[in-house]
């Protein structure tokens, strides 16, 4: 992954969330406030992908065009939250980006997103996850690699992927990920030929 300049970093990461946090309310309800206005495509032509907790649903969308419905899907064995701790087993809430793709992975496919993002890292400041030095370790990191790290308090190695080495029957049946989304097989592949790196990724 190529590293992001000084200026494009803060563009990305840092404006849009960061410009929300005008009241310690806003601060507090920062990620559910960006997932409110994940659904509105960025323009008509842009394909993305919205995993719904609720409906265990991945559907990914050109626009508002719906492409692909995968179901059921499995999430974390501890349920899905806004903020995620490494351990939890608990799938992150959030907009997210593809950052990378493993095809020799033991669940046959990973897609892997940009967890923890700059909102989850400035949402862990505010609910004391996060020291001060974290954070601001945090954002050395991934101005120098271009990635957030993996290895912090909030976990990593998020994505999604297939069933691979696991038991299809479990999955048909209950959340049984340690925070990742998981599809088949046969649609992680169907996924994979829809999307690319860059594409946003909302979980609910």
């Amino acid at each position: 992954m190529n590293p992001l300049s000084r200026r494009r970093f803060t563009q990305l990461a840092l404006g849009a969330p960061l410009a929300l946090l005008g009241t310690s309310q806003a601060s507090a309800n920062l990620i559910e406030t960006i997932i409110s206005r994940a659904h509105v495509p960025r323009h008509d032509s842009e394909v993305w992908v919205l995993v719904d907790d609720r409906e265990a649903t991945l559907t990914v969308y050109r626009g508002n065009q719906l492409l692909e419905r995968f179901a059921p899907i499995s999430l974390g064995r501890s349920g899905a939250r806004s903020t995620r701790r490494r351990g939890s087993n608990m799938t992150p809430l959030g907009e997210f980006r593809v950052n990378r793709f493993n095809r020799e992975s033991d669940w046959h496919i990973f897609i892997g997103l940009d967890y923890p993002t700059p909102t989850h890292a400035r949402q862990a400041l505010e609910e004391g996850v996060f020291s001060q030095q974290d954070y601001d370790d945090y954002f050395d990191y991934y101005r120098r690699r271009g990635y957030p790290p993996q290895q912090t308090a909030l976990g990593g190695f998020i994505g999604i992927h297939g069933i691979g080495k696991g038991d299809p029957e479990i999955h048909q049946q209950f959340h049984w990920t340690q925070g990742c989304v998981a599809v088949t097989d046969e649609q992680i592949e169907r996924l994979s030929s829809l999307i690319d790196i860059g594409t946003r990724v909302v979980i609910r």
